[in-house]
């Protein structure tokens, strides 16, 4: 009997460290403390009866901690256990894209949509996944159902215009691109219809506009080396290299790998008579031109 009492005892016991692995979790997620969090939802994964429960929380953790295999295993784990939780295939896709599967990243939106097919989250993804892989006319389907369901997605109006871009479908484009400008006055953290616009236009000769544009975008976000960039090369192509210079430099001081910014940086500094900062620009050029990309 006292040996009966005391398995009950530590069954008890490890009742109510459940809920409190689960509270330490969630705080330290909330708090972007994102490796800490995952080690309370791998403890609590020892403690806790609902694993599923559980799973969606550690794989969400190790997802933002950049653990993408550990999130993978964790979240593929968590489907074959419940195959229509649709979060769980969700973020899975995104572990699966972020880690370079896009191939299975494709399949994992697929079943979240099998399991609701009007989920924006998954349209979205999906349609972002169809656009890198220039699968214009497919991404362009997706985005307009995101639209059907949330007509201010912001999101979606610019990612549509990206598509019509490529589509060559001018006037479509300029038409979702001003809408997304529209939408987003509300939301001055996005920045990206601001560059995408400013992109557009530099890419038909309007560099006044394309200046204006990605100034606002770098306004928005001074972190973003392609916003810095972009309005670099307005000024560029406006003929005053001078201005440039401090757009270009701050480019390539936020992000070295930034080839584009380096060789037009390279271009300027000729332009000004700066021959060794530019001969250095060029190396740093033509040694990432050996590199594979970045995913950005």
């Amino acid at each position: 009997m006292p040996s009966g009492w005391l398995i009950v005892g530590a069954v008890l016991a490890q009742s109510a460290e459940c809920p409190a692995a689960l509270e330490r979790g969630r705080q330290a997620y909330q708090a972007k403390r994102f490796e800490q969090a995952t080690g309370e939802f791998t403890r609590a994964l020892e403690l806790c009866p609902n694993r599923t429960q559980v799973l969606l929380a550690l794989g969400q953790a190790q997802l933002m901690s950049q653990r993408f295999d550990a999130s993978i295993q964790t979240l593929r784990q968590l489907t074959g256990l419940q195959p229509k939780n649709l979060l769980a295939h969700k973020l899975l896709a995104d572990a699966l894209y972020l880690a370079g599967q896009e191939t299975e990243a494709e399949q994992s939106l697929q079943a979240a949509l099998a399991v609701d097919p009007a989920h924006e989250p998954s349209l979205y993804a999906l349609g972002r996944i169809y656009f890198q892989q220039k699968r214009y006319p497919e991404a362009v389907e997706k985005f307009q159902r995101v639209l059907a369901h949330d007509p201010k997605s912001y999101r979606a109006h610019d990612n549509l215009a990206l598509c019509y871009d490529f589509l060559h479908q001018d006037a479509d484009a300029l038409r979702h691109f001003l809408q997304a400008l529209d939408l987003v006055k509300d939301h001055p953290e996005y920045d990206w219809a601001y560059a995408n616009l400013a992109d557009f236009f530099l890419r038909r000769n309007q560099y006044e506009k394309a200046f204006q544009l990605a100034a606002e975008a770098a306004q928005r976000n001074p972190a973003s080396a392609r916003n810095c960039f972009l309005t670099g090369k307005a000024l560029v192509n406006l003929e005053k290299p001078d201005l440039s210079l401090r757009w270009l430099e701050q480019a390539v001081k936020l992000d070295p790998s930034y080839r584009e910014a380096r060789y037009l940086l390279a271009q300027v500094y000729r332009k000004l008579g700066r021959e060794q900062d530019a001969e250095r620009e060029l190396g740093a050029f033509k040694e990432l031109s050996q590199k594979p990309r970045l995913r950005r």
